[in-house]
């Protein structure tokens, strides 16, 4: 049955209009992002037995083209979309991380980092250039792959940082292997980092480990 033959109340584009995003569950938010289904599914059926597919939404908003236009019912123009979306919120979160400050919104920014590296397959490491009023002027990733203290070049942080005109920086990075708790070359690394970033009087505030919906704050645990 189709999602209008449904009774009204039923319908996932009208419960999210009178009842708000939130009372919908993946599926059907992915359902009304879709709006059709295929023949003989509805968007809801489509929506659910893709992310079964995937095996979560993380790991949807990871497929690439290929895998992701390898499901029936979906192709590059609904893969050009879900990208324009993640990447209208990913800006959205900046914009509210550039009004105001950094350090009185720690949810925000663990919810922006989550965006940019939870669904990703390969390591990463982003670097959160702030100003004197701890507001961010930028986002940067600026190393990938297996990172380690000799792969991540504090050398190039601390070019970044002076160019950037920043007062102090947060470090970010994800563990595509599921785990936020960070590794002892983690704890070297930022260490570091944080010593080569005093010299030119730069503070690291916070370092992130991004891991599915975890992130494990370094200044939260006392690891700085």
């Amino acid at each position: 049955m189709a999602i209008k033959d449904w009774p009204e109340r039923e319908r996932p584009r009208e419960r999210l209009i009178e009842d708000g995003a939130q009372s919908l569950s993946d599926a059907e938010l992915l359902a009304v992002f879709l709006r059709t289904g295929v023949r003989g599914k509805s968007a809801v059926q489509l929506a659910r037995e893709t992310v079964e597919h995937f095996g979560s939404l993380k790991g949807l908003f990871g497929a690439n083209l290929d895998s992701f236009s390898a499901v029936h019912g979906m192709g590059s123009a609904k893969f050009a979309q879900l990208q324009a979306v993640l990447e209208l919120a990913r800006r959205a979160m900046v914009e509210e991380l550039q009004t105001g400050q950094v350090l009185n919104s720690p949810q925000a920014v663990k919810d922006y980092l989550r965006l940019c590296l939870a669904h990703l397959t390969h390591e990463a490491f982003h670097v959160l250039f702030l100003d004197v009023k701890n507001r961010l002027i930028c986002s940067e990733e600026m190393f990938r792959g297996t990172l380690t203290h000799t792969s991540v070049y504090p050398r190039e942080v601390v070019k970044q940082a002076l160019q950037h005109n920043a007062a102090s920086i947060m470090l970010a990075h994800n563990h595509p292997s599921g785990s936020p708790e960070p590794s002892d070359s983690d704890l070297l690394l930022t260490r570091a980092l944080a010593q080569a970033l005093s010299l030119v009087d730069i503070r690291v505030l916070d370092h992130f480990v991004v891991a599915g919906h975890r992130v494990h704050s370094f200044a939260e645990h006392g690891q700085l």
